[in-house]
């Protein structure tokens, strides 16, 4: 009992704070501020290879939908635990493809959740803490270009080599031929590319799949000999 106790006293701790619209208000404002910082540094500093946009455009939603849900049911336990219950029939039909991802989205929660239960200076420490950090981490890590195979196989007479590696051009910082095969049905390129930080391999694949439909994309970390 004395831990539910101390969880709904957590929940309902400056309970006559909703009345405070001033003080509601610039938690909200430093929970929008924080997340957009979190979704900036995400899509700059992510080694995600695909999805950082729309991973990142969630990020502030996701904040601040959690910054109104707690701000709602903190006076309530009987509330809150109802909530959860409804909640946990929900079922998200896109797949994390990378832990990194979890982790950003559990930050942005945790921004959210801070934030509506007026830990405001604690939250913005660790928040700022966290970042810092992982920028000095993170930038170790990427002084070292990055660098990944393209595969590209068409059988599309009218498509060139020169379209293709014109479309790359605009997402990668280096390009270098590894392989050229020209075959009686199927012709193969193999490229080692260094992706631009903020490149989309998704949109990438999409541009050159547009020059044919036929056309098939993979990507490979730059380790195998071809």
């Amino acid at each position: 009992m004395e831990e539910l106790d101390y969880f709904n006293k957590f929940l309902s701790q400056n309970i006559n704070s909703q009345n405070d619209y001033i003080s509601i208000m610039v938690d909200f404002i430093l929970c929008v501020v924080m997340s957009f910082i979190l979704r900036n540094f995400y899509v700059r500093r992510s080694f995600s290879l695909t999805g950082k946009m729309h991973i990142g455009s969630i990020i502030p939603i996701l904040a601040t939908v959690v910054f109104l849900v707690i701000l709602i049911v903190k006076s309530s336990l009987a509330l809150s635990l109802g909530l959860v219950g409804a909640l946990s029939i929900v079922r998200f039909r896109t797949p994390i493809k990378e832990p990194e991802e979890l982790v950003y989205l559990f930050l942005a929660i945790a921004i959210g959740l801070g934030y509506a239960a007026g830990q405001t200076l604690l939250t913005s420490v660790i928040f700022l803490s966290i970042l810092i950090i992982n920028y000095f981490w993170l930038s170790n890590q990427n002084n070292k270009a990055i660098e990944y195979n393209l595969v590209i196989s068409w059988s599309d007479e009218e498509v060139s080599f020169e379209k293709m590696t014109n479309i790359i051009s605009n997402s990668v910082d280096s390009i270098k031929l590894i392989r050229l095969e020209y075959g009686e049905n199927t012709n193969t390129a193999v490229l080692m590319i260094a992706p631009k930080e903020t490149a989309d391999i998704e949109e990438l694949s999409k541009g050159l799949i547009n020059l044919d439909k036929n056309l098939t994309v993979s990507f490979y970390e730059a380790k195998a000999n071809w």
